[in-house]
């Protein structure tokens, strides 16, 4: 999938990620805990110190109960974090972000229109049947089902055949850059043809197993109560550490209360409030991994920020340091992108100094930040005559960057006016444009699911759906369609930077600050990665005792 709302689309709701071009690793037990940090400060890491030792249950955390365990049909987060130990996919993304072949062991590439795919020899299914060609090329033309999660990705596939006894061709329309790193996600994910169709209609409910050929395979879903994986006896891989991993559900209180008494022994925090009551309690260690996610500022087609010269006002006086600390603790990062930086899964240098020269997004707003942007609201052609209605819920954080937003406007001779609405009004926002109608503006948070920052900036082409405020440009257009289409790594991270360069001067959005994946876990336990990759990447499998 390319943008989702981390309300409407995947469950997460306030935390996810941070810096891939940092090292180390912050623990929640450092000197004095507390919640407020300077983030500047947080160490971040991809990864955890490697396991040494055997456990033989590991009881894990997550928000909510998976609505489903078949990702074709309900994509969320609950249950991708759970099935990614147990359903491998044809490429696998890193720890690092990064994206390599995985059940695919040669890619091949006969001409910019078609991918020659030669499948791993030796693969086999928890039932023991032997992963084939045929598993493969079901499993992707499920995928791209219409109405099923991962259809968009295949939009520029014209064909895809079975070649050979171990091989798959795919022709495509248009060239395709990102093609293989969907295939890292659930569009990748290769199922036991004959077990999903026996099935039916009941894959990937309570009651059901898996199929699948990951470390781990599904032994028991409780509905309402517990979802259970166990090691595979059989697995075709390496051996994980942890023999059994049991996954129940918590939020809030709840969810903080089992990880501080030890009834859990850790979770990926969806919540910016359970990172921060945690911190510094005995027992727990916290890391912070590379992801894509930010909060941003969302323009509507109500109009009130419609001109562009009073977006890049509002930008430069707005005060993300103040945000950061006020809203979250200090646990997420100004940022002058409306991606973060887990999205630099290739050419991490040359996106980390671009990010560097964009001037407009100040941590916090210098005298002279304050002077142009009223010179600019001054100047503007089209400024608003009536107060721009900012559209939040009433979480903690998102209402700290509605007042921080009105205190902006306000500094620069604007009226802004907040629109708290509940939570399950909020999530409409993102998807339905009658329900922003009467704001002018969005408190969001974004992620994207691919390690590609061009899965952001497509979507201020002309004809997106997303591109809520208007902006059109043919040479942006044609450019971010060069981009998608630019399979050289090295060319390809030119030309979004390009993009990138033409988006931040429009101010089509307007980044805030990027947030961490964060591991809470068990002080006893390490391995498994810190970064977004948990979603895609058999985390489980590297869990174990830090000794041997």
């Amino acid at each position: 999938m390319n943008l989702k709302s981390c309300i409407a689309a995947a469950g997460l709701t306030t935390a996810l990620t941070l810096t891939a071009a940092c090292g180390g690793a912050d623990t929640g037990a450092a000197a004095g805990g507390g919640a407020n940090v300077d983030v500047t400060k947080l160490k971040l890491t991809p990864t955890t110190p490697k396991a040494r030792g055997e456990v033989s249950t590991v009881n894990w955390l997550l928000e909510d109960e998976p609505e489903s365990l078949d990702l074709d049909t309900q994509g969320g987060s609950a249950g991708r974090t759970v099935l990614t130990n147990v359903c491998e996919r044809l490429y696998q993304m890193r720890p690092d972000m990064s994206v390599r072949p995985f059940l695919v062991v040669k890619e091949g590439r006969p001409d910019a229109k078609t991918l020659v795919l030669t499948l791993r020899d030796g693969v086999s299914f928890h039932d023991g049947s032997p992963m084939t060609a045929d598993d493969v090329l079901y499993s992707l033309r499920r995928h791209a089902q219409p109405d099923m999660e991962q259809s968009d990705e295949f939009r520029h596939v014209a064909k895809m055949t079975k070649t050979g006894p171990r091989e798959i061709t795919i022709s495509f329309k248009q060239p395709d850059a990102l093609f293989t790193k969907a295939l890292a996600g659930d569009a990748g994910l290769v199922y036991n043809r004959e077990l999903v169709e026996k099935a039916g209609n009941e894959f990937g409910t309570p009651g059901q197993g898996d199929a699948c050929s990951g470390p781990y395979e599904l032994t028991g879903w409780k509905s309402g109560d517990s979802v259970t994986i166990t090691r595979a006896p059989h697995y075709w891989g390496g051996k994980p550490l942890t023999n059994k991993v049991v996954f129940r559900w918590a939020a809030d209180s709840a969810l903080v209360n089992a990880l501080t008494t030890g009834a859990a022994d850790g979770t990926y925090a969806d919540s910016i409030n359970t990172v921060a009551a945690l911190r510094g309690k005995a027992g727990l260690d916290e890391y912070f991994g590379p992801s894509t996610a930010v909060l941003a500022l969302i323009p509507t087609e109500r109009g009130g920020l419609a001109d562009p010269d009073i977006r890049r006002a509002l930008s430069l006086a707005l005060d993300r340091a103040g945000i950061a600390k006020s809203g979250y603790g200090g646990l997420v990062e100004p940022w002058a992108t409306p991606v973060g930086s887990g999205s630099w899964g290739y050419e991490k240098d040359v996106f980390a100094a671009a990010q560097n020269k964009l001037t407009e997004a100040p941590a916090q707003p210098s005298a002279q930040d304050i002077t142009k942007a009223k010179r600019l609201v001054e100047n503007a052609r089209n400024a608003p005559d009536r107060p721009i209605v900012i559209g939040t819920d009433s979480t903690q954080g998102r209402l700290v960057i509605a007042n921080a937003v009105r205190a902006a406007l306000s500094r620069i001779g604007l009226q802004g006016r907040i629109k708290t609405v509940p939570a399950a009004e909020y999530g409409e926002f993102y998807g339905d444009k009658s329900a922003r109608a009467d704001i002018d503006v969005l408190v969001a948070d974004w992620y994207i699911s691919k390690s590609d920052p061009i899965g952001v900036y497509d979507n201020a082409v002309s004809d997106s759906a997303d591109n809520w405020i208007g902006f059109r440009s043919t040479d942006y257009d044609r450019e971010v369609e060069a981009a998608e289409g630019m399979l050289d790594d090295k060319k390809r991270a030119r030309l979004v930077v390009d993009i990138q360069r033409r988006f931040s001067a429009a101010k089509v959005w307007i980044p805030i600050a990027q947030q961490p994946t964060t591991l809470v876990i068990s002080d006893k336990l390490t391995g498994a990665p810190a970064s977004m990759a948990y979603l895609y990447y058999p985390w489980a499998a590297d869990l174990g005792a830090k000794k041997g």
